[in-house]
C-alpha cells in the first residue's frame, strides 16, 4: 500500500494504483453507482493533455524529459487496449465542475509517465499531477474545451449517419412513387398521394436535420484553453495560450481556434443549449417518421397493413404469431430520452452562477449520451426498418378505393356543399356515380 496526503488528510491506495487521492475521494464522495464519465470525454481531456505537455516540452527545454514521458502516458490511454473503465472511474455526476474527472485524468497520467521513467507511482517530486500534468490548466478551461472536442467527433459521426438515412428514404421515396394511396390528415380519410411522396417528405426532413447538425459543429470550434480558471488567462502566459491551441488542432484534425473572449465561454454554456436543441429537432422528426411507420405497419388483418416492416422477434408470450414493430418503437424511445436530455441540459445551463457553471458535468453526460444514442438509432432505423421495409400495394389501394378522396376532385366544378352533401347520404361507389352523372349532365 502507499499513502497520499492532501490538506484534507491521509488515504491508503494500492501500490499500483494508478489515479490519486483525488480521485479517490471522488470515487467514495461520488458512489451513485449510475454510471461513469463518458469514454469520449476522457479522451478529450487527454488530447487536451497532451496538447499542454507539447507546448510545454516546446517551451521548457530543461524538463523535456518529463514532458515526454506525460505524452507518452497519454498515447498509452488512447491506444484501443489501455484499460479504461479501471482507472477512469468517477461518476458522470459530480460536484465541483467537473474537477473530480480532471483530477483523474491528471493522476492517472502522472502515474504512467511516473513508471515510464522508472519511479514508483505516487513520487510526485519527479511528476507532479497538478504541477506538471495539469501546469497552465483549470478545470475551467480544460472541461468545456474537451467537451467540444468529444461534442465535435460525434457530431460528424451523427451527420454522416443522419445522411445515410436520408438516401434510404430517398431511395424508397423512388421505388414507391407509382403507389397511389390514401393520404389521412388527423386520423380521418384525406385525399390521394402516393407512397413515394411521402417517403420524399421524410427525406425532406432528415435532410434539414443532416444541414442543421453538420452546420452546428461551427459553433463549437472556438475554445477556451488557455483562459484557465475564469478566462482571464491566470497561471498561463501568452505563448502557451496559442501555442497549447496550434498543438491542439494538429491533435485532432479540427480547425479549433482561441475563444475571442475567453471568460464568456468559461461562463456561458447556451452553445451546448443550441446543439441539444438541434439533437431535439431531429428526435422529433424522427419520432414523427417512426411513429407513421407504426400506423402504416398496423396490422395484420385489423389495422392500416399498407408497409410491411421486417419481422425481427416474436412479439408476444401469449398472443401466437404476433409481431411487433420494434425498431420504431426503440427509436421513439431515443427520441424521447434526447428530449429528456435537452431539458436537463436547459436547466444546467440556465444555472451557471458568475464565473462558472457548476453543473457542466450534467450537461456533459447529457450532451455525449444524446449524440451517441442519436447516431446509433439512426444508423439502426436505417439498417433494421427503412432498406427492409416494403409497401403493401394491395392494401393501398383499397384504403383508397374505400374513401371518399375522390371528392375533393368534383369541388371546382360542383361547389362545397353539394359535393358534401352527396358524400354524405351515398355510399363510396353510389357517390361517385352520383357525382359523374351530375357532370356529365352539366356538359
Amino acid at each position: 500500500m502507499r499513502a497520499e496526503k492532501d490538506i484534507l488528510g491521509e488515504i491508503q491506495l494500492e501500490e499500483d494504483c494508478l489515479y490519486g487521492i483525488n480521485t479517490k475521494r471522488a470515487k467514495d464522495n461520488f458512489d451513485l453507482k449510475h454510471k461513469k464519465v463518458e469514454k469520449s470525454l476522457i479522451k478529450a481531456i487527454v488530447v487536451v493533455k497532451k496538447a499542454a505537455a507539447l507546448t510545454h516540452a516546446r517551451f521548457c527545454r530543461d524538463e523535456k524529459t518529463k514532458f515526454h514521458a506525460i505524452v507518452s502516458a497519454c498515447d498509452k490511454i488512447l491506444s484501443p487496449d489501455f484499460p479504461m473503465e479501471k482507472w477512469f472511474v468517477t461518476e458522470a455526476l459530480q460536484g465541483g465542475a467537473g474537477t473530480s474527472t480532471n483530477m483523474n485524468v491528471n493522476e492517472v497520467i502522472a502515474n504512467l509517465a511516473l513508471l515510464d521513467l522508472h519511479h514508483r507511482p505516487g513520487e510526485y517530486q519527479y511528476v507532479h499531477p497538478l504541477d506538471d500534468v495539469n501546469r497552465s490548466q483549470s478545470t475551467n478551461d480544460v472541461y468545456p474545451t474537451a467537451l467540444r472536442i468529444a461534442a465535435i467527433t460525434e457530431i460528424r459521426k451523427l451527420s454522416d449517419a443522419c445522411a445515410r438515412l436520408q438516401t434510404s428514404l430517398q431511395e424508397k421515396e423512388n421505388e414507391f412513387q407509382h403507389i397511389r394511396k390514401l393520404g389521412r390528415t388527423e386520423w380521418m380519410d384525406a385525399v390521394e398521394v402516393s407512397l413515394g411522396e411521402e417517403f420524399g417528405s421524410y427525406a425532406q426532413a432528415l435532410a434539414r436535420d443532416r444541414w442543421r447538425i453538420y452546420k452546428v459543429e461551427e459553433r463549437l470550434r472556438q475554445v477556451n484553453l488557455g483562459g484557465t480558471a475564469v478566462g482571464l488567462s491566470n497561471g498561463a502566459d501568452h505563448k502557451y495560450k496559442f501555442g497549447v491551441i496550434e498543438e491542439l488542432r494538429k491533435l485532432t484534425g479540427f480547425g479549433l481556434a482561441a475563444a475571442e473572449y475567453p471568460m464568456d465561454l468559461t461562463q456561458n454554456n447556451d452553445v451546448f443549449v443550441e446543439v441539444s436543441g438541434l439533437l431535439k429537432a431531429l428526435a422529433v422528426n424522427l419520432m414523427k417518421i417512426a411513429g407513421d411507420f407504426r400506423i402504416m405497419n398496423s396490422g395484420p388483418k385489423g389495422g392500416f397493413g399498407e408497409l410491411k416492416l421486417a419481422e425481427l422477434q416474436q412479439g408476444s408470450s401469449i398472443m401466437p404469431g404476433k409481431v411487433n414493430p420494434v425498431i420504431p418503437e426503440m427509436v421513439m424511445e431515443c427520441a424521447m430520452r434526447l428530449i429528456a436530455n435537452d431539458t436537463a441540459i436547459t436547466l444546467a445551463a440556465a444555472h451557471g452562477e458568475m464565473e462558472l457553471n457548476a453543473f457542466l458535468p450534467l450537461i456533459a453526460d447529457s450532451l455525449l449520451e444524446s449524440l451517441c444514442l442519436a447516431t446509433n438509432a439512426v444508423t439502426l432505423f436505417r439498417e433494421k426498418c427503412v432498406e427492409t421495409l416494403k409497401a403493401d400495394e394491395t392494401n393501398c389501394r383499397r384504403h383508397l378505393e374505400d374513401s371518399y378522396a375522390f371528392a375533393t376532385a368534383y369541388i371546382s366544378k360542383l361547389g362545397y356543399d353539394r359535393v358534401s352533401e352527396i358524400v354524405h347520404q351515398y355510399d363510396v361507389v353510389q357517390a361517385k356515380k352520383e357525382l359523374d352523372n351530375i357532370l356529365s349532365k352539366m356538359d
